[in-house]
């Protein structure tokens, strides 16, 4: 077995998007995301780059269908090399007091449940010399971010201690902080905010995979 596996959760549009395409044709790429467009789009540009992609149109927060998924890996390829992890929810942003029931269990849904569990099931793919890449996104404690910055600071949280244990014995563990991008959940956030002062997706998934030396 020669041909290096990278799945990337969250792959359908963003920087998982574009970290996918940059990964070809070097890595052959599972793409997970949940919209369907986006994946097949992805797929037609990898296969442009003489690549090849496996698309999975699933929502994390779906337990049971991550884990057929990461058997399915397993059966076909034994492992995996590299698991890239962009799959976020941007909940509204509101005061604190004000946050939306449903907003709130979509964010803990996404950000930390999924993430909670998709770690036990990456680990023995990865085994000790594969590698796991986390985005980090710090609005913890920033107005009107109370359910993004809470749940996306409990995700990195998780990422960070499973950095922490896992320095001699792998996976890699890397936690990244790429530079603002003109992404749909960003526009959520700052409406109106010039694109064209953010770097753009494609540059910053050319940026981290340099600076991760894949």
């Amino acid at each position: 077995m020669t041909e290096k596996i990278a799945l990337v959760t969250g792959a359908s549009r963003g920087l998982g998007y574009a970290f996918a395409e940059a990964l070809a044709p070097d890595y052959h790429v599972v793409a997970v995301g949940r919209t369907i467009g986006g994946l097949e789009e992805l797929d037609d540009k990898i296969k442009a780059k003489g690549g090849d992609a496996t698309l999975a149109p699933m929502d994390i927060t779906n337990v049971d269908a991550m884990a057929q998924l990461c058997r399915s890996i397993y059966d076909r390829w034994g492992k995996i090399d590299l698991w890239v992890h962009a799959a976020v929810h941007g909940a509204p942003l509101t005061p604190t007091s004000h946050i939306d029931a449903k907003d709130w269990e979509k964010s803990v849904a996404c950000n930390v449940t999924a993430t909670g569990q998709l770690i036990p099931f990456m680990a023995p793919l990865l085994g000790e010399t594969g590698q796991a890449v986390f985005f980090d996104d710090p609005k913890a404690g920033e107005k009107f971010f109370g359910s993004y910055g809470a749940t996306k600071a409990s995700q990195i949280a998780l990422a960070k201690s499973w950095q922490a244990e896992t320095v001699k014995t792998g996976p890699k563990v890397h936690v990244l902080e790429p530079n603002p991008m003109p992404t749909a959940t960003r526009a959520r956030f700052f409406p109106g905010e010039p694109r064209d002062s953010l770097a753009s997706i494609h540059d910053e998934a050319a940026r981290l995979i340099k600076e991760l030396a894949l």
